[in-house]
């Protein structure tokens, strides 16, 4: 086998092994599978916001407690609301912004739902941050007002049982053309 071929096999495999190993969740593929289920990541931020919610009020109690325990499950749910108040921005990101969220020029019909999805998300993402930031419940409340916000714009299909394979349309691409 020639030496580039070995070296491209190699850098493939390599590769290959490494994104399949990270562990990283994220929101979608960056393909364009046409596979689009906007409900179910609504629902998935939803219950994001409740487990930070969850582990801000566990976090309170341990810490209340004063033991080396409680610090010790405080410190984990730190973990989990940190990384519950991610997954909010990686799928506001990495799915939403980037992927379902249509830009639509000035003076084109849909401009103002396209600000109005730009300004929604926004919202999401910062309060996520705060989320990150604080041990507040009004945090919370503003992170889940910030979902709900978005959320009649992404509303569930109804789509029959076993529809969840079929592909959903997605009307524009991302290299600037509609098809």
């Amino acid at each position: 086998m020639p030496m580039i071929h070995r070296a491209v096999l190699a850098f493939t495999l390599l590769t290959t092994c490494l994104l399949a190993g990270s562990g990283d969740a994220f929101a979608h593929c960056q393909m364009p599978c046409g596979i689009y289920d906007d409900n179910a990541r609504i629902i998935e931020m939803r219950e994001d916001a409740l487990t930070i919610r969850k582990a801000m009020t566990e976090m309170r109690k341990q810490h209340a407690a004063g033991t080396l325990e409680g610090f010790n499950q405080a410190a984990r749910w730190v973990a989990v609301k940190e990384s519950h108040a991610q997954n909010i921005q990686d799928i506001t990101s990495e799915y939403f912004l980037t992927q379902r969220v249509k830009a639509t020029p000035a003076g084109e019909s849909g401009h103002a739902t396209y600000l109005a999805q730009l300004q929604g998300f926004h919202a999401v993402l910062v309060a996520a941050m705060k989320c990150k930031q604080q041990v507040d419940p009004l945090a919370c409340d503003a992170l889940e007002s910030a979902i709900d916000a978005v959320a009649p714009w992404y509303a569930a299909t109804d789509a029959p049982a076993g529809a969840a394979f079929e592909a959903i349309s997605h009307d524009h691409d991302h290299d600037g053309h509609d098809g």
